[in-house]
């Protein structure tokens, strides 16, 4: 925490170490000039409304941030976001310079969203025994909507897929960051652990970046975030054609609600995946409510006993607090 702290102005730094006591469950830091700053614990937010950052303040942070270097950052500004060392990742928001109509970069920051990077080992390991099958990895889909530890979920199952376990040999994994979540790169080096045997494809558009992995670096198993396009499905397709298992996530309420989007339908219609594991945010980040087959079936008890868990029927409903990027 003290490294992310050492990007405030010294007055910042030390309200914010008088005002705020609980750092360990902090999960972002929301910095808005002449606002008052704005903690996200893991169970509630916090306005300090006695700490109001300026103009001159913006400017020390992206100092900070950039290293005094804006320009050499042109690439990061234009996709909204910085990623620090640590995987932690801070979020831009300002005047937008345009060129072409496109987005050129961000000038004049007026909000910042860090959010704290804090990986969960082993969040997937109760649910190795469903997603692998004949020490095959199936394609999966983890469903469910934002801020529910989907993408905390994902990465330690590719550092576990990766490295593998006692049960299961390791495999040739290959991630498409597009966003920059999942490894969380920084100058191309994965500031979070994604295993030994994982390639990363950091900042690439998905639909291009699965077919670059793919002809590049022979994995036998590609992780992507966040799929939606027809051209991320098509891509999917041709992934799964090619011999490679695939698990991605994809937004959605529940396991009928992207069953329905359009852009999904080449993989229900060829029932390309072979594992749906649904996601919820209530009570907390984290909450597995199922795990379905191909066919959108509750699978029975294929998840590996522990203390959270509870079934509900047939269906798997295992409580893990994975929490969020």
């Amino acid at each position: 925490m003290e490294d992310l702290l050492s990007i405030f102005p010294p007055h910042l730094k030390e309200q914010m170490i008088r005002h705020v006591k609980k750092w360990d469950s902090i999960e972002e830091i929301r910095i808005r000039v002449n606002r008052p700053v704005e903690i996200a614990f893991s169970d509630c937010n916090q306005l300090l409304h006695h700490v109001i950052p300026d103009e001159k303040d913006s400017l020390f942070i992206m100092n900070q941030l950039s290293q005094h270097s804006i320009y050499r950052m042109e690439e990061e500004l234009r996709q909204g976001y910085i990623t620090l060392k640590g995987g932690h990742r801070v979020g831009l928001a300002g005047k937008v310079n345009l060129e072409g109509g496109r987005v050129k970069n961000i000038r004049y920051f007026s909000s910042f969203n860090i959010r704290i990077a804090r990986p969960v080992p082993d969040a997937a390991v109760p649910y190795l025994d469903t997603i692998y099958q004949n020490q095959r990895v199936c394609n999966t889909l983890l469903i469910g909507p934002p801020k529910c530890g989907k993408t905390t979920f994902l990465r330690d199952l590719t550092r576990i897929i990766s490295n593998g376990t006692q049960s299961y040999p390791s495999k040739k994994v290959g991630v498409i960051d597009e966003r920059s979540e999942i490894a969380a790169c920084k100058n191309g080096i994965p500031q979070q652990d994604v295993g030994l045997r994982t390639d990363v494809m950091d900042a690439c558009p998905k639909a291009e970046g699965m077919m670059m992995m793919i002809r590049s670096m022979s994995p036998e198993v590609l992780v992507v975030d966040e799929i939606g396009s027809s051209q991320d499905v098509q891509a999917v397709m041709e992934a799964l054609h090619a011999g490679v298992s695939v698990i991605a996530t994809v937004h959605g309420d529940h396991f009928h609600s992207i069953k329905n989007r359009p852009s999904l339908q080449p993989l229900f219609h060829h029932q390309a995946m072979q594992r749906f594991i649904v996601f919820s945010n209530i009570p907390k980040p984290g909450t597995v409510i199922e795990v379905l087959n191909e066919m959108g079936q509750p699978l029975n008890h294929n998840v590996r006993r522990n203390e959270h868990e509870t079934t509900r029927g047939h269906s798997i409903a295992v409580r893990y607090n994975v929490g969020r990027l």
